[in-house]
């Protein structure tokens, strides 16, 4: 189960925070004095800067904000894990053909970086048009090859600067050098970022033990701990599912790993401190901190190294320092807690953002951000009977803050920086004897560590940074040492629900909920155990002409309501809708078989449907006065365009009743989306739901009659396809049809609709697809498994969007198969009312049994990669038609000839050039879906415009498109288009109609004549 919560609600208005910290530190800290003494640490960096590897130099040669420093970075990111020469070279070429690296100074990397550009301008092939460069046959190739090296060698050093070694050993050796030249500590870190596996998590676990045996060899066991050397572990690198659903797992599995390393820590007199995670993380991670004191309290008390990092960026900080030093006080074990700012601060702003929060987690202004860390800095020193204090920070007029309130209290603290970040305002500072500093060290293999490197230079190297500002001597020193303590009333930032926008009539974005906060989770489970699925009584086919004469003689009034009045009914249909959230995702579940997650989104995109169309609606449906001249400068902007005399006018019209067949895949989504176009543009509804979830169906009609919608205008007619849906395509009079469902389907309306004597009336078809992704291997292999697990297996395979056919470039293929492989393995197949569940069960028996004939024959076709039925069966016996995650490797792309709508994906290696791969699933015939994943932008560009796809995804999965942002839609045998979602959509659900006024009918123009001088 998940856990409880601990800290107070994390979604809080951020000026309320910042307003309880001021009032705290404002009575400990003189910041004047603070600035005062960091004043001549600044100007003795500035006067006599650090070597030109450090971090304020490296900013200064190349700023992140420039060309320059962010093909560095994405060379830095990427290029040392690239196996084959060819993406190597594209790779190289598309990010430093973007940069000028010929007006920098006269530094080592400054130098190779302009030879190796230089080079580039013969050698590497143009990055735009992949044109051959001017050196042909060998000759180029060796060119080619030289750039590539002379940049590795760049990237090399780069990563020199910031990881401390590539090994324990290495590492200790590097860390003997830098104490004879002053006197630090150093705390370990192996980097291990979130496993995807357990055979990672297993791998990280060996090596902090490792580590700890190393640190331990030389640490002093019956000294002062505090002077020895320590380890930073991370829980998300020992456990795969380091995450809140999981909980139960988590404390079951990981707890001995971390048990052990804090006794081998214990017995070595050593520190070891759990970094910082996310904040749905949080409150798991002190559920774990908690059982470790516990044990600490019980089996080594006298043991005083167990530490947590806590990030002062959270709005939760200082909540988080209380609790801390509550626990410690309650279990008598003395903790050692790194104050940071946060690492993780753009990923908590777009998580917000994508959930639909209703305020952010983290602080959206710095130096609000600086403010907490002063504030959380003041409680962890008024507390020396509880925490050793150990403050990471570069900022110097912090660090002058820090030592001034120690002083105060004189409780003992040390300060931290990163490895070769700081150094020159730590080279002054550390002049005084009687501060202490610990140096956080990364160690292990660049090609593994650089995506942390990446991080780090983001962080400290955006504009706004003290180490960024440090090194633009332009930065006066008033304006480098101002005070944060200061208000700001509103977020620097548009708050998640109002993401399109404040100004009047701006489009509200739907709230959202985050499962791991209980307060927001509860309701959902008081909801399943109160909602029940209503049985939809099925309609006779019989009695359509009856029900569209209805709609028909409703549709009349409805089309002459104010367009106004409709888009305000359907504003207030999302309203309550939202409102409703938690019984309509107990409905999604039980009905649908949806994960909570899904079901909550799904919710949220029935109510963006229901306000963008709304919005859309009022936009498109205002008369047009034709000619309509576009580019008109402002002197004529009051001009008449046309013959004079006359007026034309051009305005769109309802088209009549419209039939919509929707799926049960969205069943409120999609049947809310189509419902909503039609009855916004002034048409009527006879709409049929899927045979399997008419029952969410039947309560979001009801719930679009309350807000205004008129009953005969909005019928629900339930039953088969082949009897009620073949009927209400075949009824007389109907304007128009819209359908998301198969390909097949698809094709039958359309005949059915074409064999229809009257009118040609339009169908919107949009339907499913044999979505691929292309990756290359300049790719990411964590970043592609989570976008495939994502978007192979979420909603057990049952988007239309979902991923079918994965293309993995051979030269990565098989380390990416055997990633995928272990993170499939920890996949949760059960019951979807368990909030633990990833992969629930496919719709009903007839999807069960198609979908198991094609994982029979792949299973004689092709060789199989992944199959859990060994590990699922107890849950497949229990539950209904339960699939779990298969994949297989085909031979060829062509190889792929049927969508399987579930859980199954299918494999392709590929080499040679990536656009003959685009054509061969262009070649497949559908077109909705695509997943790109590479670091080459150029490419990236080029395979998009090449592929003949509705929506292409860069580096991302290709699920969950976003109503109003990414509109959805395929073409070929995926659609018709247009749209859904997007600002096309309206039109085809209308009649165009061109009015024509004679204005001199009357006896002259007047109008004319009076406009003579």
């Amino acid at each position: 189960m998940p856990v409880a919560q601990i800290l107070p609600f994390p979604y809080r208005p951020e000026a309320e925070v910042v307003a309880r910290n001021l009032q705290s530190v404002s009575q400990s800290l003189d910041w004047a004095a603070a600035a005062r003494a960091a004043t001549p640490w600044v100007q003795a960096v500035r006067d006599n800067p650090p070597p030109f590897w450090a971090m304020e130099s490296l900013l200064k040669e190349y700023p992140i904000s420039s060309a320059e420093g962010l093909a560095l970075m994405r060379l830095a990111e990427a290029l040392l894990r690239v196996p084959d020469a060819e993406t190597a070279i594209a790779l190289t070429a598309d990010q430093l053909g973007r940069a000028d690296f010929d007006g920098s100074g006269d530094k080592v990397l400054a130098r190779l970086s302009s030879t190796a550009i230089a080079m580039s301008k013969h050698f590497l092939p143009d990055p735009q048009t992949g044109a051959s460069p001017g050196e042909p046959g060998l000759m180029g190739k060796l060119g080619a090859r030289t750039v590539v090296a002379a940049t590795l060698r760049a990237v090399q050093l780069l990563g020199r600067q910031f990881v401390l070694g590539q090994t324990m050993k290495e590492a200790q050796h590097e860390a003997d050098i830098a104490r004879k030249r002053i006197g630090v500590r150093f705390s370990y870190d192996m980097l291990g970022e979130g496993a995807r596996t357990d055979a990672d998590a297993l791998r990280y676990l060996q090596s902090y033990s490792d580590a700890i045996d190393s640190i331990a060899a030389r640490a002093d066991k019956a000294g002062a701990l505090e002077v020895n050397d320590g380890i930073s572990i991370k829980l998300s690198a020992l456990h795969p599912r380091y995450e809140d659903a999981q909980s139960q797992r988590v404390m079951d599995e990981l707890m001995p790993r971390v048990w052990g390393l804090c006794q081998r820590a214990a017995a070595a007199n050593i520190n070891l401190t759990i970094d910082a995670e996310e904040v749905d993380r949080l409150e798991l991670s002190l559920q774990v901190l908690e059982e470790l004191i516990g044990l600490v309290a019980q089996h080594c008390p006298q043991w005083r190294g167990l530490g947590l990092a806590m990030q002062s960026y959270q709005t939760r900080a200082f909540e988080l320092i209380e609790h801390i030093t509550r626990l410690s006080r309650q279990y008598k074990v003395r903790l050692m807690c790194r104050l940071v700012k946060g690492a993780y601060w753009d990923a908590e702003i777009k998580r917000a953002q994508e959930l639909g929060l209703p305020h952010y987690p983290v602080f959206t202004h710095k130096h609000h951000t600086d403010v907490s860390y002063l504030s959380c800095a003041s409680a962890l020193l008024d507390a020396p009977d509880a925490i050793y204090p150990q403050f990471a920070t570069h900022n110097a007029a912090t660090i002058a803050a820090i030592l001034q309130m120690g002083a105060k209290t004189g409780a003992p603290f040390e300060l931290q920086r990163l490895h070769g970040m700081g150094e020159g305002v730590y080279r002054e500072v550390l002049k005084n004897p009687l501060v202490s500093c610990r140096v956080y060290a990364p160690v292990g293999a660049h090609r593994d560590l650089l995506a942390y490197l990446v991080r780090r230079l983001l962080e400290n190297g955006a504009n706004s940074s003290f180490v960024h500002q440090l090194a633009d001597e332009s930065v006066g020193m008033q304006d480098l040492l101002i005070s944060p303590l200061r208000l700001e009333p509103h977020p620097s930032l548009p708050l998640p629900p109002d993401l399109f926008g404040t100004h009047p009539g701006a489009r509200k974005n739907s709230t959202g909920l985050d499962l791991t906060v209980p307060s927001m989770r509860e309701p959902l489970m008081a909801a399943l155990t109160s909602t029940f699925v209503p049985v939809v009584p099925e309609f006779d086919p019989q009695r359509t002409p009856e029900v569209f004469a209805r709609s028909a003689a409703s549709q009349k009034a409805w089309s002459h309501t104010p367009v106004e009045q409709r888009a305000a009914i359907l504003r207030r249909a999302a309203d309550t809708l939202l409102d409703q959230t938690p019984m309509f995702c107990a409905l999604l579940v039980k009905e649908a078989h949806k994960t909570w997650g899904d079901a909550v989104s799904e919710v949220r995109e029935a109510v963006d449907f229901l306000r963008y169309y709304a919005d859309e609606a009022q936009r498109i449906m205002q008369p047009l006065a034709m000619p309509a001249v576009h580019g008109v400068p402002p002197s004529l902007a009051a001009h008449s365009f046309g013959v004079t005399g006359e007026s034309n006018t051009l305005q769109l019209t309802a088209r009549g009743v419209w039939v919509c067949i929707s799926p049960w895949n969205f069943p409120l989504a999609i049947f809310v989306g189509q419902v909503a176009a039609v009855l916004a543009t002034g048409n009527a509804v006879l709409a049929k739901p899927a045979e399997q979830t008419p029952g969410v169906a039947q309560v979001a009609v009801q719930l679009l009659h309350a807000a205004g919608v008129p009953v005969d205008g909005l019928q629900l007619l339930h039953g088969a396809g082949e009897t009620v849906g073949a009927a209400l395509v075949a009824q007389p009079g109907v304007a128009g049809v819209v359908f998301t469902g198969s390909t097949q389907v698809a094709k039958i309306i359309n005949r059915a609709l074409a064999a229809n004597d009257g009118a040609i009336v339009p169908l919107i078809a949009e339907t499913g697809g044999i979505n691929a992704m292309l990756v290359d291997s300049s790719a990411l292999p964590e970043q592609v498994v989570d976008a495939v697990v994502q978007s192979a297996f979420r909603s057990a395979g049952q988007r239309c969007s979902a991923l079918r056919l994965l293309c993995l470039h051979s030269g990565i293929a098989d380390s990416v198969i055997h990633m995928l492989q272990g993170a499939a393995k920890e996949l949760v197949v059960g019951d979807t009312s368990d909030i633990a569940t990833d992969v629930g069960s496919v719709i009903d028996a007839e999807a069960f049994d198609g979908i198991q004939a094609h994982i029979r024959r792949l299973h004689t076709e092709s060789k199989v990669l992944i199959a859990l039925a060994d590990t699922t069966q107890v849950a497949t016996k229990k539950i209904a038609n339960l699939i779990a995650p298969h994949a297989f490797e085909v031979a060829s792309i062509a190889d792929v000839n049927a969508e399987i709508f579930g859980p199954v994906l299918q494999v392709v290696r590929w080499s040679g050039d990536p656009a003959d791969v685009i054509a061969q699933i262009n070649a497949l015939g559908y077109g909705l879906t695509l997943g790109i994943q590479t670091r080459i932008d150029s490419r990236a560009q080029a395979l998009a415009h090449a592929a003949h796809v509705g929506n292409v995804y860069v580096n991302r999965n290709m699920i969950g498109a976003v109503v109003g942002v990414q509109a959805f839609g395929g073409e070929g045998l995926s659609g018709t288009g247009p749209k859904a979602g997007g600002p096309h959509y309206l039109y085809r659900f209308c009649a165009e109609q061109s009015i024509t006024v004679n204005t001199t009918a009357a006896g002259g123009n007047a109008a004319l004549l009076s406009s003579m001088h």
